[in-house]
């Protein structure tokens, strides 16, 4: 169920009007679509901008996964999004998306807003694996954020020994696991040795 709060153009308002709203104060632009000005941002609102580019086939994972939760503050300029049916999609990709083909497990999907987006404990670990582009950094300032998202990241990465780049994605939770919680992880050190 969309909210009442969001806008998208050429639905209840044209794209003219949506943006003579915004240049009188009264709505932003928020992912897709527009809100008033004095609304509060949150996770099903975030998630619920995005119905247009996720329809019901696909899931906001990676960097727009995070933005929906409020790891990041911002909006990625290309939202990520991960097929979440059967079948593979065959049409064409909007040019708005950066698109991963792999079938995202109802396991690790969950429905924000009336979208699908990949779990928290997921999209810790995607950002994780996924060098470059911004990843690590907004990680990092989830992370800064949640200190509970490198536990999260960690935890689907032991409960999934063969997914690429673990390795690499295992080291960088566990860092940041560490900066979150240095006592704690002090003392497991020294349990463990």
């Amino acid at each position: 169920m969309a909210s009442p709060f969001l806008y998208f153009p050429g639905e209840r308002l044209s794209q003219a009007e949506l943006s003579a709203a915004c240049l009188d104060g009264h709505l932003i632009a928020l992912g897709e679509g527009f809100v008033p000005a004095d609304l509060i941002e949150t996770a099903p609102l975030r998630a619920a901008s995005l119905t247009a580019l996720l329809g019901d086939a696909l899931a906001a994972s990676h960097l727009s996964a995070a933005w929906v939760y409020g790891g990041v503050d911002d909006p990625p300029a290309r939202h990520s999004v991960q097929r979440a049916v059967l079948q593979r999609l065959h049409h064409v990709i909007d040019r708005r998306v950066i698109y991963h083909d792999p079938r995202i497990g109802a396991g690790d999907l969950r429905r924000v807003g009336g979208v699908l987006v990949t779990t928290p404990a997921r999209t810790a670990a995607d950002l994780a694996r996924t060098p470059g582009d911004g990843h690590p950094e907004a990680l990092r300032s989830w992370s800064a954020r949640d200190p509970e998202v490198a536990e999260l990241g960690l935890s689907w990465l032991a409960a999934h020994p063969r997914i690429p780049h673990r390795r690499r994605a295992a080291e960088l939770l566990a860092e940041l696991r560490a900066a979150a919680r240095p006592e704690v992880d002090a003392g497991q050190e020294e349990v463990t040795r």
